[in-house]
C-alpha cells in the first residue's frame, strides 16, 4: 500500500544511503554531476563548440565550452541575486534555445530544484503544476509562435502566492516581470555572488528535477529525479562509443526528459556539441544537420519519417551521421529499412519513460533488431514481466522496472501526496507497458496496459497496428478499444487512408492473409484525416477514444 508523504517537501527528497552505495558500486551512479562535466570540458577544450542553436528570427548562435560555462555561472549569480538557493523550485518553460540548457544548469548550480515545462502546456496545466511544486520562479518567453507566454503567466500570478519572480526572456512589459536581458545579460552579478566550482556542493543524489507526465494510470503526475537517476539513462552512450567528436541532435523539447538528455546532458557527458532547433520543420532540420555535420540523431519515429521523406525528396543524405536512435514506441520494420536506405546507418532503439528507464539495442544486436526489440537494461537496472499465467506472444506480461534509472518519488499533480518509489514493492515500478521476452535477454513491447483491448483474450495492439501499416491503402493506423452495445469491447481500427479507404472486411481479410489470430481482427473501423499525435510522437489514444465515444 503506498505511503502518503504529503508532509514531505520536494527539496527534502534524497535517495537512501544504502541505495546510493549500491548504485555507486555498480557504476550506474557517480559522485559527479553535469556541472562537473561542463567544468571538465571547459578546462580541457575551452574553444570546442558546446552548443550550436538555430533560433527562428535570430539565426545561428554558437557557444564554446568556455562561453557556455561562463553563461551558466552568470545565470546562476543572477538567480542568487533573486534569492534562489537550495530548495527553491525554479520552473523553466522555454523553447529549444541555448538559454534553456544554461538556465537549467544554473538553477542546479545554486542548489535549486528545477521543474522543466514543455512549451505546449496549456494555461490550466501550467497553473496546476506551478501550484503543485510551489515554484518561486518561472522563466518564460515573452512571446513565441503566437502565444503570449508572459501575459499568460502574469494572469496566473495572483493565483500562485508562492511565485515571487516571473523572468521573461525577451521584453518585460508588465509590472513584476524580471527582464532576462537586463538582469542576466547586461548585468553580471558574479562579483556579488562569487563562487568557485570547489565551493559548490552539488549533491547528485538529492531531488534535482521534477518532470511531469500523464502517468501509467492516466492521472497526471510528477517524477522527482536526482541527477543520478537521470544519469542512469545515459548508459547507451558507452555502448554506442560516443565521444567529443560527436555533434548530437534531438528535435524533442529541451524541457522534456528526452530533450534534456539529448540536447544537454548527453553532449556534456561526452564533451560533444549539442545541435538545437527551436521550430521543427523537416526541411530546416535536413539543412541544419547536413551543414553542421551531425553525427548522432535521436528522434521519435514521427520526426524520423518527416526527415527521411524530406531527404528522399531532395535526393540527398547526411553522410556525417554515425548513430540514429529512436524511442518512445514500437518500431516498425519499414522505419528500420528506411533508416538504412536513406541515412545509411543501423537504427538503434531506446525504451524509457519519464518516471523510469531504460533499455536499448546496440552494435552487438542484429542489424534489424530495433524492429523486434527495445533491447536490454544496462548495469544497475532490472526488468520483470509479471503475469498470472506464463507470458506468451498472445499473453504479454506487465513490465516492471527497478534500479538506478527509477525516479526517487512521484507526485500527484492535483493532490498533495508524495510516493517514495524505494518504499513500494521492494523498489519495483509499474511502467504500465506490456511486453514479452525478445529471446536475447531483452524485451519487445506489446502495448500499454491502459490501452489494452480485450477481455479473456487480449489483443496485442502493437502487432496488429504494425501489420495494418503494411496495407497499401493506409497512410497511418492505430487500434483502440471501444465499448460495444452488447457489453463487449469493440476492436476499432482508426485509419488514415492514402487513397480509397478500405472497408472493414478488407482490413480483416488483409490481416487474415498475414496469419493474424481471429480474435485480434478489428470489429469496427473509423476513417480520420489524421491521428492525434502528442509532442513526443505518440498517438494520443485517450483523446481518440474520447472523440469516438462522443460520436458513437
Amino acid at each position: 500500500m503506498p505511503h502518503d508523504h504529503a508532509w514531505l517537501d520536494i527539496a527534502g527528497i534524497r535517495a537512501p544511503e544504502a541505495v546510493v552505495a549500491r548504485h555507486r558500486r555498480t557504476g550506474a551512479w557517480r559522485a559527479e554531476s553535469p556541472l562537473t562535466d561542463l567544468w571538465k570540458w571547459r578546462d580541457r577544450t575551452p574553444d570546442a563548440p558546446a552548443i550550436v542553436a538555430y533560433r527562428s528570427g535570430v539565426g545561428r548562435e554558437q557557444l564554446s565550452y568556455q562561453q557556455y560555462a561562463d553563461w551558466v555561472d552568470r545565470f546562476a549569480a543572477g538567480l542568487a541575486q533573486l534569492g534562489v538557493g537550495p530548495g527553491t523550485v525554479v520552473a523553466v518553460q522555454l523553447p529549444n534555445w541555448w538559454q534553456t540548457n544554461a538556465m537549467l544548469l544554473a538553477a542546479l548550480r545554486v542548489g535549486a530544484v528545477v521543474a522543466p515545462l514543455m512549451p505546449t502546456l496549456g494555461t490550466r496545466e501550467l497553473e496546476l503544476i506551478l501550484r503543485r511544486v510551489g515554484a518561486a520562479v518561472c522563466v518564460t518567453p515573452d512571446e513565441w509562435r503566437g502565444t503570449d507566454y508572459a501575459g499568460r503567466l502574469a494572469g496566473l500570478a495572483p493565483k500562485l502566492p508562492r511565485l515571487r519572480h516571473r523572468i521573461v526572456l525577451g521584453e518585460a512589459r508588465r509590472s513584476g516581470e524580471v527582464g532576462f536581458t537586463d538582469h542576466f545579460v547586461r548585468r553580471d552579478w558574479r562579483p556579488e555572488h562569487a563562487t568557485t566550482p570547489a565551493e559548490i556542493d552539488v549533491d547528485p543524489d538529492r531531488a534535482a528535477l521534477v518532470l511531469f507526465t500523464s502517468g501509467t494510470t492516466g492521472g497526471p503526475k510528477g517524477a522527482v529525479h536526482s541527477l543520478n537517476t537521470i544519469h542512469a539513462h545515459t548508459d547507451f552512450l558507452r555502448a554506442w562509443t560516443r565521444g567529443p567528436a560527436d555533434r548530437i541532435f534531438t528535435p524533442h523539447a529541451a524541457t522534456h526528459l528526452g530533450g534534456i538528455l539529448g540536447s544537454n546532458l548527453c553532449p556534456l557527458l561526452v564533451g560533444g556539441c549539442s545541435l538545437m532547433l527551436d521550430v521543427w520543420e523537416p526541411s530546416h532540420a535536413a539543412t541544419m544537420l547536413a551543414a553542421e555535420g551531425a553525427t548522432f540523431l535521436s528522434a521519435a519515429p514521427v520526426f524520423l519519417n518527416g526527415l527521411m521523406a524530406e531527404l528522399r525528396r531532395r535526393g540527398e543524405a547526411i553522410p556525417s551521421l554515425q548513430v540514429v536512435a529512436t524511442s518512445g514506441t514500437t518500431v516498425l520494420p519499414q522505419i528500420v529499412t528506411d533508416v538504412v536506405d536513406t541515412l545509411g546507418v543501423t537504427l538503434y532503439t531506446v525504451w524509457g519513460m519519464t518516471e523510469a528507464g531504460n533499455t536499448f539495442t546496440g552494435p552487438d544486436d542484429p542489424a534489424d533488431w530495433a524492429a523486434h526489440s527495445v533491447g536490454r537494461p544496462p548495469v544497475g537496472t532490472e526488468i520483470d514481466l509479471r503475469a498470472t499465467e506464463p507470458v506468451t506472444e498472445s499473453r504479454p506480461g506487465q513490465l516492471m522496472i527497478r534500479g538506478a534509472g527509477v525516479c526517487l518519488a512521484t507526485l500527484d499533480r492535483d493532490g498533495q501526496g508524495v510516493t517514495l518509489t524505494h518504499e513500494q514493492d521492494d523498489g519495483w515500478y509499474d511502467t504500465g507497458d506490456l511486453a514479452v521476452p525478445d529471446g536475447r535477454n531483452g524485451i519487445r513491447l506489446a502495448g500499454r496496459l491502459a490501452d489494452r483491448i480485450g477481455g479473456v483474450f487480449m489483443v496485442p495492439a502493437a502487432d496488429v497496428e504494425a501489420a495494418l501499416r503494411d496495407h497499401p491503402a493506409l497512410a497511418d493506423v492505430t487500434l483502440v478499444g471501444l465499448p460495444g452495445e452488447d457489453g463487449t469491447e469493440q476492436i476499432c481500427a482508426v485509419v488514415v487512408p492514402s487513397g480509397t479507404p478500405p472497408e472493414l472486411d478488407e482490413l480483416r481479410e488483409f490481416l487474415t492473409g498475414r496469419g493474424m489470430t481471429e480474435w485480434y481482427l478489428p470489429t469496427r473501423s473509423v476513417i480520420r484525416a489524421e491521428l492525434p499525435y502528442n509532442a513526443l510522437g505518440k498517438v494520443n489514444k485517450a483523446l481518440l477514444r474520447a472523440q469516438l465515444a462522443d460520436v458513437a
